[in-house]
């Protein structure tokens, strides 16, 4: 039956059981166990929450119980967490972080917080109201790379930051893959702007250590879905990969059934909910788009342009930092990846790193990085050693709190409203932070 759980073990139960949650899941079995435990998994899908059960207990952890959604609150007051790690599709984040606090639990939740205004201010209120905390993984944060340029800036070195430019690729790997599953609809997601541009908006609130204060923006969909595959010639389209006979000669489907942890998470759990993992990307019903520039003012009056192009040749980012004292200039280029289709150790490393900085009146110095192990360029393992270790100080200040979240999808959020309106967007005016 395991090993009975020490007393003095901090207690987590998680809620969504899809492929993001395997990280936390995992990493407290393996690397945590001593010090932490989980006590219950909630999911929407019993077949998904039975997978996850048999992963965790494979690795020497204690049985758990499993618990379906609309018993969140059952699981909550029998295995009594101390803290609820919420890792849904995006839309119902707000639900399970509010309730958890009103249950007498902190929460850790995966980005987005959450996808808009009103349920953001749900959050910001119950945090008020409960006490209690509420913890956003921004694991980008803590990459090596993206901490040293927190630090030079710190540093004055380029005196202060005027003007910043973002470039982020996403390849025909990962890029497509936001459009092949629930992210397609913007009402699950926000949109890329709010579920992938969330990482990046946090990363320059963190560096500049301000907050966005008026956005103006443009979006299309010039890639995917069907009408720009019609564009380009094509003729012939599927719903899905499975059991579609012009899916096997398309590169850019996805065959769940030639992996095992796919075929496990959705596939065979697909009867329950009727989930398809496996949509064409140039399919119709597809609501967000795939190529997006935004430009911010932030309040301390630094301007940052912006773009985000989800169907490029390489993954990765180019930033350059403009300052009073010269220049910083960053390229990262990462390795791609197909969320849960393989081990989540690999997914988003770096490939390669140049750090360039450009002090005015004198030579460039090629920065050097220690490249950390692990996903999201070396920043997963600092994160979780950061929530599941030993409390210890960071000067660096990476712990995102909920006002964090908050700031860093406004962004996105005011966004797409300047995209609906084409207007510049005033952030205050949709939500005043502290």
């Amino acid at each position: 039956m395991g090993d009975i759980v020490s007393p003095t073990k901090k207690r987590y139960a998680l809620v969504g059981t899809g492929g993001r949650a395997g990280l936390f899941y995992t990493t407290i079995a393996k690397d945590y166990s001593k010090t932490s435990t989980v006590v219950g998994l909630c999911d929407t899908n019993q077949t998904r929450l039975n997978y996850a059960k048999s992963k965790i207990e494979a690795l020497g952890h204690p049985p758990i119980p499993t618990y379906l959604a609309a018993d969140f609150d059952e699981m909550i007051a029998e295995t009594k967490p101390d803290e609820v790690i919420v890792t849904t599709i995006d839309r119902t984040h707000h639900t399970y972080i509010v309730r958890a606090m009103e249950l007498g639990c902190n929460v850790i939740t995966e980005k987005p917080m959450t996808i808009d205004v009103p349920q953001c201010q749900e959050i910001i209120s119950a945090v008020d109201r409960t006490n209690q905390r509420v913890r956003v993984t921004f694991n980008y944060r803590y990459a090596p790379h993206n901490t040293k340029i927190f630090e030079i800036i710190r540093s004055g070195a380029i005196g202060s930051v005027t003007s910043i430019h973002f470039e982020w690729m996403l390849n025909t790997s990962h890029g497509a893959d936001y459009f092949r599953r629930w992210h397609r609809d913007v009402r699950n997601s926000g949109g890329l702007l709010v579920h992938k541009s969330t990482h990046h908006f946090d990363l320059i609130n963190f560096w500049l250590q301000s907050k966005p204060k008026t956005v103006y923006a443009q979006g299309d969909l010039k890639f995917y879905g069907k009408k720009n595959a019609e564009e380009r010639g094509v003729t012939e389209f599927y719903a899905r990969a499975h059991g579609s006979a012009v899916a096997r000669d398309d590169p850019f489907a996805l065959h769940l059934d030639q992996n095992q942890q796919l075929k496990a998470l959705y596939l065979d759990a697909e009867h329950e909910d009727g989930y398809f993992r496996d949509q064409s990307v140039f399919g119709d019903g597809i609501s967000i788009e795939d190529t997006m520039n935004v430009l911010v003012r932030y309040e301390n009056n630094t301007v940052l342009t912006y773009s985000l192009t989800a169907y490029a040749p390489w993954e990765g980012f180019r930033v350059s930092f403009n300052g009073t004292g010269g220049r910083l200039e960053a390229e990262i280029v990462e390795s791609s990846y197909v969320n849960s289709g393989g081990e989540q150790a690999k997914e988003g490393a770096a490939e390669s790193i140049t750090l360039l900085l450009r002090p005015l009146l004198q030579e460039p110095q090629k920065v050097e990085i220690v490249q950390g192990a692990g996903g999201h360029g070396g920043g997963d393992n600092v994160l979780l050693r950061d929530l599941f270790g030993d409390v210890e100080p960071d000067e660096y200040m990476r712990a995102a709190s909920h006002i964090d979240g908050a700031a860093s999808i406004l962004t996105g959020v005011a966004a797409n409203r300047s995209i609906r309106t084409g207007q510049v967007v005033t952030v205050s005016d949709i939500l005043s932070l502290p």
